[in-house]
């Protein structure tokens, strides 16, 4: 029926395996847990090896990245239907496995279905403000929300997924570092025909980094951002799918590209100073990602043909 499958990286996964397992349980379905440590620190390896090895457990000698590792789960999940969750989410509902078991069983339209992310309401302390605050914001978003954008709003934290689909359409290795994966995988999935369904079966999102920390993943995603179009050719169909590259291409024909490359080059680094510090302002921080890519895109590409 279902393979539960789990990338982990320096993170204990005891409390969210052990929720996982009782309720495959409950559901009285086929499950299995997947787990592949991605080259954790010892510290963590020894943290989960106890709890990993009642399941299905592999550790990797070295690091593959998050793109590379989840196509990794083909070769040790056994069953149709996978089911994708980041190590750090946190179960809220009592029903979260029933709620996809059923989806499976009545589902007769998407073969890949999203379930949601949250973040805690509670406001944490100003050094984890910039994530929090985004997540709040941007990534909390009912299913009917996200069903207007369907592939857009794909993202990897919490995703069910057929075999099948995942034998045709896998993620780019080519993308090792931090960032987009998701972004790319939405995308080829549209090029196959592949629609993508949205339900409400959210986790909480349990790691909330700090802002510098955070910034630094936002700058590494931007800059994979940059080798995708190198990937895809600067194919224009992809620069509309992603709101970041599309709203540049707006300035870019309006002429207004060198005015923000002026811009950043002397506020840019005073907002990264403010949203380290997390006096947050999400309209400054769009500014700061748009700059930031103008100053690594060669041409002031992409282009729309």
């Amino acid at each position: 029926m279902i393979s539960i499958c789990i990338p982990i990286y320096n993170y204990d996964v005891a409390a969210l395996v052990n929720e996982l397992n009782s309720q495959a349980k409950q559901a009285s379905v086929p499950f299995e847990i997947v787990l592949i440590d991605d080259c954790s620190t010892e510290a963590f390896k020894a943290l989960n090896k106890e709890l990993c090895n009642k399941h299905n457990y592999i550790q990797l000698d070295k690091n593959m990245g998050r793109a590379r590792i989840r196509n990794r789960f083909l070769e040790y999940a056994k069953y149709d239907h996978l089911l994708f969750l980041d190590c750090d989410s946190l179960i809220i509902s009592e029903t979260f496995i029933a709620d996809y078991v059923k989806y499976i069983s009545q589902n007769k339209v998407y073969n890949v279905v999203c379930g949601g992310r949250i973040y805690d309401k509670a406001q944490p302390k100003r050094n984890k403000m910039l994530r929090w605050k985004y997540g709040i914001k941007r990534e909390s978003q009912s299913a009917k929300i996200r069903k207007l954008s369907p592939n857009k709003s794909f993202m990897t934290n919490n995703f069910l997924m057929e075999r099948w689909v995942f034998d045709k359409v896998k993620f780019d290795e080519r993308i090792v570092e931090y960032g987009h994966e998701d972004t790319l995988f939405g995308y080829e999935l549209m090029k196959n025909n592949i629609s993508i369904g949205h339900i409400e079966n959210p986790v909480l999102n349990g790691d909330v980094e700090d802002n510098d920390e955070y910034l630094q993943k936002t700058e590494n995603g931007i800059v994979n951002l940059v080798q995708i179009l190198h990937y895809l050719d600067d194919d224009p169909e992809f620069v509309r799918n992603v709101s970041l590259l599309d709203y540049f291409e707006k300035i870019k024909s309006k002429h207004f590209l060198w005015f923000i490359k002026l811009k950043y080059l002397f506020w840019g680094p005073i907002i990264r100073y403010f949203l380290v510090k997390g006096f947050v302002n999400l309209w400054l921080f769009d500014f700061y990602k748009l700059g930031f890519l103008s100053q690594h895109l060669k041409g002031d590409k992409p282009s729309r043909v």
